[in-house]
C-alpha cells in the first residue's frame, strides 16, 4: 500500500509541477516575444527528430518482442514526430493564419498520439485491437501517409471560416477534454497493470502519457509567441525521453535489436529464449517459480522443448516467436493459487482442483492487460486443453485448440512427468514417452506426438542430458 501511495504521489508531482512552473513563467515580463522563429525551428526539429528516432527504435522492439502495446506507443510518437515536422515546415510561412496553423499541427500531434496510447491501454483480445493486429504491418505506412495528406491540406488551406471553428474557445476546450479523458484512462489502465506486474515499461507509459496531458493544458492556454511554446515542447521531450530510457535499460542486457537483423528462421532455442527473456518477462517467471518450489526451471525447459518440437513440425518464425515468449510465462496464473493448494502433497479436493484449473484463465487475464499478442495468449490460456475435448478451461477439442498451444502442451506434460513433484518422483524418459504415446488422440494431437517421438529419437542425448541435469544456463531467469 505504501509503495502504491508513493507511486501516486510521485506521479502527481511530476504532472503538477510543470503546470505550476508554466503559470509562474506566464507572470514574468519576458513572457511575450521570447520566441525567435529563426531559433525556435531548431528546437522543433530537434524534438521531431527525437520523436522519429524513438518511434523507429520502439517499433523495432515491438516487432521483435511481439507486443502490440509497444507498437501502438511507437505509432503515438511517430504521430508526434510527423506533425512536428510539418509544424516546423510551416514556420517560413509566418503570418496571422500560419500562427494558428502552428497550434493546429501541435494539437493534431497530441490528438493522434493520445488515440494510439489509448489503444495501448486496451486488452490484446479487444475487438478493435484484434482487427489492428491482423493489419499491424500496414499501420505505420498508412498512419504516415494519412499524416502527410492531412498536414498538407492544413498547410495549403487558409479558410477564415474554418479557422473560426477550429480556434473557437469551445472547440479548444472540447479537444482538451477529449485528450485529457483519453490520456487519463490510459494512465489509469497502465498504472493498474504496473501495480500488478511491476513492468517498468508500464510505469514509463504512465509518466509519458501524463506529461502529454500537461502539454495539452499548456497548449490550450498559450499563444504562438509565448513562453508556453517552450514549456509545451519541453514536456513533449520529457514524455519521449522517459520511455526511451526505460526501453534502452530493459533491453540493453540482451541482443534483441542485433538478433532481429541476424536471427535465422531455425534459431537455437536458447538464443530465442535469451532474446525474449526481458527483465519484465523474467520477473513473471521468477514470481511463478517462487510459488512452486518443485517447478524451478520448468518454464525454461518447457519453452526449450516446445521450440524444438515447433521446429521439427516446421512452424513459422511467427509461431516460434509466440512459443518463445508464451512458453516462458505459460504458468504465470499460478501466482494466484494459494500455496497450500499448489504444493499440497496429497490428493486435491474438488474445490482445490477447481482452483488449480483456474490458472490458465488467470494468467490469460493478466497477460492480455500487459500487451501479449493473441498467439502468446493462446498458449497461456489453452495449454491444458485436450485433443478429445476434456481439458480446461474452455473444453476445446481437435483443431480448435491453437497449434502453438498443442505443441506447448506436449512439452509441458513431458517436463511435468520427468520432474519430481511433491506427490511423486520423476519418471524416466522411456516411461514419460510411453504415457505421451498412449495419450495420442486423447490428450495430445497425434501429429504433434509423431513429431515429438521423431525429435526424441533424433536428439536423445540432448533430452537425457536435460533430464539428468534439470538445470538451465546461468541467467535464464535472472
Amino acid at each position: 500500500m505504501r509503495s502504491r501511495r508513493l507511486v501516486l504521489l510521485q506521479l502527481g508531482l511530476a504532472m503538477i509541477i510543470p503546470i505550476i512552473i508554466y503559470y509562474w513563467l506566464q507572470q514574468l515580463p519576458f513572457n511575450h516575444d521570447t520566441i525567435k522563429h529563426s531559433s525556435f525551428i531548431y528546437m522543433i526539429g530537434m524534438v521531431a527528430l527525437l520523436a522519429i528516432i524513438i518511434s523507429v527504435v520502439i517499433g523495432v522492439v515491438a516487432h521483435q518482442i511481439r507486443n502490440i502495446k509497444v507498437l501502438f506507443v511507437s505509432l503515438a510518437y511517430a504521430s508526434i514526430g510527423g506533425m512536428l515536422i510539418l509544424h516546423g515546415l510551416s514556420i517560413p510561412r509566418l503570418g496571422a493564419v500560419s500562427e494558428q496553423h502552428f497550434y493546429l499541427y501541435a494539437q493534431l500531434a497530441l490528438v493522434l498520439s493520445s488515440c494510439w496510447l489509448w489503444l495501448s491501454s486496451l486488452s490484446a483480445d479487444h475487438m478493435l485491437v484484434r482487427y489492428l493486429i491482423k493489419h499491424r504491418k500496414k499501420l505505420m505506412p498508412i498512419s504516415c501517409a494519412a499524416m502527410v495528406v492531412v498536414g498538407l491540406v492544413i498547410w495549403i488551406a487558409e479558410s477564415n471560416e474554418g479557422n473560426v471553428i477550429l480556434f473557437h474557445d469551445h472547440t479548444i476546450r472540447l479537444t482538451t477534454l477529449i485528450i485529457l479523458l483519453l490520456n487519463t484512462w490510459t494512465v489509469y489502465r497502465h498504472l493498474i497493470t504496473y501495480m500488478a506486474s511491476r513492468f517498468s515499461i508500464q510505469l514509463a507509459i504512465v509518466y509519458s502519457t501524463g506529461w502529454l496531458n500537461t502539454a495539452q493544458v499548456v497548449l490550450a492556454t498559450t499563444s504562438p509567441n509565448g513562453i508556453g511554446w517552450w514549456v509545451h515542447h519541453i514536456l513533449l521531450f520529457l514524455s519521449m525521453m522517459v520511455l526511451m530510457i526505460v526501453i534502452v535499460n530493459e533491453y540493453s542486457n540482451n541482443e534483441s535489436l542485433k538478433d532481429l537483423v541476424k536471427q535465422l528462421y531455425r534459431a537455437d532455442p536458447d538464443r530465442w529464449i535469451q532474446t525474449y527473456m526481458t527483465q519484465s518477462v523474467s520477473e513473471l517467471v521468477k514470481k511463478t517459480e517462487a510459488k512452486d518450489a518443485y517447478t524451478a526451471g520448468h518454464n525454461y525447459r518447457v519453452t526449450v522443448y516446445a521450440l524444438k518440437l515447433g521446429e521439427e513440425m516446421g512452424l513459422s518464425s511467427s509461431q516460434l516467436k509466440s512459443i518463445a515468449q508464451g512458453g516462458l510465462v505459460h504458468d504465470v496464473g499460478k501466482i494466484f493459487i494459494p500455496d497450500y493448494v499448489l504444493n499440497k502433497p496429497g490428493k486435491l479436493t474438488d474445490d482445490e482442483r477447481r482452483l488449480i484449473e483456474k490458472h490458465p484463465l488467470d494468467g490469460y487475464n493478466m497477460c492480455r492487460q500487459i500487451g501479449f499478442m493473441i498467439e502468446e495468449l493462446a498458449i497461456i490460456r489453452s495449454h491444458h486443453e485436450k485433443w478429445n475435448g476434456t481439458g480446461y478451461p474452455d473444453k476445446l477439442s481437435g483443431e480448435s485448440i491453437p497449434l502453438v498451444a498443442r505443441v506447448t502442451a506436449i512439452a509441458d506434460v513431458f517436463d511435468a512427468l520427468t520432474s519430481s513433484r511433491s506427490y511423486r518422483r520423476a519418471m524416466s524418459l522411456e516411461k514419460a514417452m510411453s504415457i505421451i504415446n498412449e495419450e495420442s488422440g486423447e490428450h495430445f494431437d497425434p501429429r504433434c506426438v509423431e513429431a515429438w517421438k521423431k525429435l526424441i529419437d533424433e536428439e536423445k542425448d540432448f533430452f537425457e542430458q536435460m533430464l539428468s541435469s534439470h538445470s538451465k544456463p546461468s541467467g535464464a531467469t535472472s
